[in-house]
């Protein structure tokens, strides 16, 4: 079985930063394309950055120029950078990825880390 393990969560003022990190617990399992949601109390998840096989990424109207995905192929391992953040951006955060497991492909999610912003 394979879990991505997130961190970087935690408690923040507006305007500061946080890196989000989540990574694949088995090598076996190849990450290919990642994305991240977020979940506030009482809201809908939703899709905040995403990242394709071939590196391309999209980014919800909200954060756009804020946060920044990126994957290191050498550990396995999606981010997400986030700047200048604001109280609204206070949700759980969730990972997913999807990729190869041997030859299965395979879809998997984090178990979720909290971003809170508040002063």
């Amino acid at each position: 079985q394979v879990q991505l393990v997130e961190s970087g969560g935690g408690l923040v003022q507006p305007g500061g930063s946080l890196r989000l990190s989540c990574a694949a617990s088995r090598s076996s399992f190849s990450i290919n394309a990642g994305a991240w949601y977020r979940q506030a109390p009482g809201k809908q998840r939703e899709l905040v950055a995403a990242i394709t096989s071939g590196g391309s990424t999209n980014y919800v109207d909200s954060v756009k120029g804020r946060f920044t995905i990126s994957r290191d192929n050498t550990k396995n391992t999606v981010y997400l950078q986030m700047n200048s953040l604001k109280p609204e951006d206070t949700a759980v955060y969730y990972c997913n990825a999807e990729g190869y497991l041997v030859s299965l492909r395979k879809n998997y999610w984090g178990q979720g880390t909290q971003v809170t912003v508040s002063s």
